[in-house]
Parts: structure tokens; sequence; C-alpha cells
């Protein structure tokens, strides 16, 4: 669902008013405000929406292409909210997880965080980013979910292990090993960059929040910003024989 970003309100569905522990996970790996990272406005209406359902243990969960602590990070940015639980991807406990496709595209196991698996309702909150016409979206938002350290993070993009298999098929694994309850990408402004460090880049005014599934939202999304992205094309495929 696409709708202008001065109209949303987060509205909790049913399953977080039963949930005991809802876990958002923002685009906040970078010291570098929106809208290369999610905004802490945008983070404080979803918690307000969720608290109007639920009191709920809120928790938000990130980690830093490198492996670096993500505290200064998250002080760099603004992220101070009352009664919310601010965790470090590097400090959790990983588990790993089997990949429930019959045929993964490159990745059988990941390793999580358990925290991930212990909650019961799951947020992805992105940002608008494109970085070599390469979209940044919803599903993307999920790979610094996975400790850097443990795949690889001698690149300015962590994860080199990953990469190197083919990050759309990563994906697409990641898509199914996690299934986020719902994605909300922040396309008030579109960041279109060329560096993986996302020091500069042009930015756009769009106006929107896109709001559903995160499959859905990044087809969306996709469209908006008039880019490609192989991992949607795997998706689409896999979906046929895993829903079968």
């Amino acid at each position: 669902m696409i709708i202008d970003a001065s109209e949303f309100n987060f509205k909790a569905p049913p399953e977080v008013a039963r949930a005991r522990r809802v876990l958002i996970k923002p685009s906040a790996g970078y010291p570098s405000p929106y809208p290369v990272t999610t905004s802490p406005e945008l983070i404080a209406r979803i918690i307000e929406g969720i608290r109007e359902v639920s009191d709920a243990d809120i928790l938000i969960l990130e980690g830093t292409p490198g492996g670096s602590p993500i505290y200064p990070v998250y002080q760099a940015l603004g992220y101070n909210f009352q009664r919310v639980l601010m965790l470090d991807v590097k400090d959790c406990i990983w588990v790993e997880v089997d990949n429930p496709l019959p045929k993964p595209f490159a990745v059988p196991t990941f390793w999580i965080p358990n925290v991930i698996l212990s909650s019961d309702y799951l947020i992805s909150c992105s940002t608008m980013r494109v970085i070599n016409d390469r979209p940044e979206f919803s599903v993307m938002n999920l790979l610094s979910t996975l400790p850097s350290t443990k795949y690889g993070a001698r690149s300015a993009n962590g994860w080199d292990s990953l990469y190197s298999l083919g990050i759309d098929k990563v994906l697409a694994d990641l898509y199914f090993t996690l299934p986020f309850d719902v994605g909300i990408i922040e396309a008030r402004q579109q960041f279109v960059g060329t560096s993986p460090l996302l020091k500069d880049g042009k930015i756009v005014d769009l106006g929107k929040i896109i709001i559903g599934e995160p499959f859905d939202i990044d087809n969306d999304a996709c469209q908006i910003a008039n880019v490609k992205s192989e991992y949607l094309d795997l998706v689409k495929v896999a979906r046929v024989g895993f829903e079968a």
C-alpha cells in the first residue's frame, strides 16, 4: 500500500495486540541521517502505534557492515525511545536456521540473532535507497540482521562471503528464511548514490510511505524508482514451488 507520508500512522494489526515481543529492524547501520537511514520520527510513529494496542516489549535491532558497535550510530541518529530495548546484532546469541526452500539459491542455512526467533511480530523499516542502480529496500534491510563478522567484513559493504555467492540469490534465500510480518519503506525521499559508504548521492522528493508484505512493497518501490531487482524475480520463481 502506497500512502502520502503526511497521512501515515502505524495502525497495528491484531497480531501486535497479542504479541509479547515486537522487533523493529531499521536501516540504521551508518551515522548518516535520513534519507540514508531510517528517521527516528518514523520509528517513533511505529512505536506509538504499537503502544496504542499493546504493552509488549519493543526491540530495535541493527548491526554495522564492519562489525563495529552500533550504539554510537544509534546515538548519532537520535535513536532515543522510551521503554524500548536497543540491541546490537554482534552482541546477540546466534542460531543456525535452515533455509526452508527445497532447493536454496545460495545459502542452505543462516546464522541469525536468536532474538528474532523469540519475537512474535517482526517489522522491517527501510529507506528508499538505490546504490549503483541496486535497490536497497525492505528485503535488503534484512541483510544486516546477519553478523558481518561471521560472514566477512573486509569491504565497505560487509558480508563479503555472501556477496561472493551472488547477493541477489542470498537475498532471495533470506526472504524465505526470515519471514518478516510487515515491511515499511520510508519513501518521503529517495537517496540515489554510487558509493557503498553512502556519503554522496542525489535526493529526490517523493512524499510517500510504502507499507505491506516485504516482497510486495519492494516490487512497488522498484516501479517507483524505475529500477530492476534480480532477487524479486528469484523470489517469484521460488514462491511457485514453495507455496505448492
